[in-house]
This record gives C-alpha cells, sequence and structure tokens, in this order.
C-alpha cells in the first residue's frame, strides 16, 4: 500500500509540474500569437492547476492512519477531490462551449504554425500523462491520481480541438476556404460536450461512493462464495461492502452452529476475515457478525 501511495504522489506530482508549464507555455503563446484558441486553452490549464492540488492534498490526507474521529480512515478525501475535479472539468467545458460559441460570431482571425505546434505539443504531452496516470491510478486504485487521469483526458480532446481547429485555419487560409477559419470553435463546441460528459460520469461515482453506494454485483458473489467455502458456515445471512476512497469494507453476518464456544466462534470470524483480504488486497476490514444456526433449519428449508 505504501509503495502504490507513493507511485499515486509521484503521478500526481508530475501532473501538477507539467500543468503549471503547460499553463505559462499556453498563456504566454496565446497573448504573442493573439490566438483565442490557445488562450482559452491556458485559462483551462489554470483551473487543472487547482484541481492537481486538490488532488495532491487529498491523496496525502488519505493515507493517514484510522483516528478517534475517523475510526474507518480517510480515504475518502480522494472521493471529495474528485467530486471537486469534476466541477473543475464542468466549468471548464462551459467555459470551452462559451469562447467557441463567441468565435462563431466574431470574424475570423489568421492562424499561425508556431501555434499549431505549441497546440501539438500540449497533446502530445497531456496524452503521455494520461496514460502514464491512468496505469498508476488502475493499479493503486487511487480515485485522486484517476481523477487527475481523467483532467488530462480532458486537456487531450481540448487540444486535439486546437490542432484540428488552427490546422483547419492554417489549410483555408492556403486553399481559400472561408469556412474552415470556423474549424476551431466548432471543434471547441464539439470538444466542450465531450468534457461534460467527462465530468458527469466522474462525478456521479463520487457522489455513488459518498453516499455509501455498494460495490458491483460480481465482487459481492465473490465475497460469498468465498464465505461458503468454509465449512462452518451453514447460512448466510447478508453481505455488504462500500468503497472507502481507495479501500473498500465488508460487512457479512454469516450462520454457524450454535453450541459453538465463543472462542470457536472468534477463530472462525478471523479465519473468515483473513479469507476475504487474501483474496481482495483492496479491502482492509472485514466485520463479521455471527448468527446461531441449528440443524433443524434444514428439515424446515423448503
Amino acid at each position: 500500500m505504501a509503495t502504490g501511495h507513493h507511485s499515486g504522489l509521484l503521478a500526481i506530482w508530475i501532473s501538477l509540474i507539467s500543468n503549471i508549464v503547460l499553463t505559462v507555455m499556453k498563456v504566454a503563446a496565446g497573448l504573442l500569437l493573439s490566438s483565442p484558441v490557445l488562450l482559452a486553452d491556458g485559462v483551462h490549464n489554470a483551473g487543472d492547476i487547482i484541481a492537481t492540488i486538490a488532488a495532491l492534498t487529498s491523496s496525502m490526507i488519505s493515507n493517514k492512519p484510522a483516528d478517534d474521529d475517523h475510526p474507518y480512515g480517510h480515504g475518502k478525501a480522494e472521493v471529495v477531490a474528485s467530486a471537486f475535479v469534476a466541477v473543475i472539468l464542468a466549468l471548464a467545458a462551459f467555459w470551452i462551449a462559451y469562447q467557441s460559441i463567441r468565435a462563431l460570431f466574431e470574424p475570423a482571425g489568421g492562424e499561425s504554425w508556431l501555434a499549431l505546434g505549441a497546440a501539438f505539443l500540449s497533446l502530445v504531452w497531456k496524452q503521455g500523462l494520461y496514460v502514464y496516470t491512468i496505469r498508476i491510478g488502475k493499479v493503486t486504485n487511487s480515485k485522486s491520481v484517476l481523477a487527475t487521469a481523467y483532467d488530462h483526458l480532458a486537456d487531450v480532446y481540448a487540444s486535439l480541438a486546437a490542432v484540428i481547429g488552427i490546422g483547419l485555419g492554417i489549410l483555408g487560409e492556403k486553399l481559400h476556404w472561408g469556412w474552415a477559419a470556423y474549424g476551431d470553435p466548432i471543434a471547441g463546441i464539439i470538444v466542450s460536450l465531450l468534457v461534460l460528459k467527462l465530468a458527469i460520469e466522474m462525478g456521479r461515482e463520487a457522489v455513488d461512493i459518498l453516499m455509501e453506494h455498494t460495490v458491483s454485483p460480481d465482487k459481492l458473489a465473490e465475497y460469498e462464495a468465498l464465505l461458503r467455502s468454509d465449512d462452518h458456515v451453514k447460512r448466510i445471512d447478508r453481505v455488504r461492502a462500500r468503497e472507502h476512497g481507495h479501500y473498500i469494507i465488508v460487512d457479512v453476518r454469516v450462520g454457524i452452529p450454535h453450541d459453538y464456544t465463543i472462542q470457536q466462534g472468534h477463530d472462525i470470524s478471523r479465519k473468515l476475515k483473513k479469507l476475504i483480504m487474501d483474496f481482495d488486497p483492496q479491502v482492509i476490514e472485514v466485520m463479521i457478525h455471527l448468527n446461531p444456526w441449528e440443524a433443524s433449519e434444514l428439515a424446515t428449508a423448503p
């Protein structure tokens, strides 16, 4: 867990530094080259800096051990950050849409090869960051790292729109295509919809976890199968599990023979807990409640 947390922090730090560099580059290029799309993309990247700082802070908090005020740990700090990033992405989507729609009603400006180069560099850089962070995020199951990865993906969309728009503008000037001058804002509107869709999906997942949404039915079935594999377990009354940031908490109720001693029940609980935690490394806590079971239940069962 410690190694995974270190990898996640490194990924977020790299993302933060990259976002700062790209923001300065895009804003400077946008002002010097009079490129509205690069300037808008730079402002968007400035929002990414805030989102990445939130992800970095939450990742540090989430790794704190449980205490008296937070007996289940601090894992949901990452989920809060994920929800915050979703809001940032939604605002960015509206910003891109606003800038793109406004550009449709303004005289088309000339595009430069330097602006195209800056947009292409941003596209390649962000694609590399997305591939890197999404891999780390899936390995560590870190919500803050995954949120950072999806933030990079939104930037890939925005940079791709800038490349297409600026490229069409340059091509239109060469071939005298008047409509091509508006390729940038049209691409920007399409990208804003993609970014908004991404924000909605991230926000929905964060709300589900904060509202104690259960894990997938397939995973619950796997836990139940593990419990049934123990001969001492005669009945399964309930199996529940919920994500708590980058880890999972499981809650089960099982029936064991009513004449077992307290010591036997304790040993069975420890065995079942170890069984589930060894099977799924994401599980950090298994709360087991034992109910009495009598052999007569078999005779009355349908």
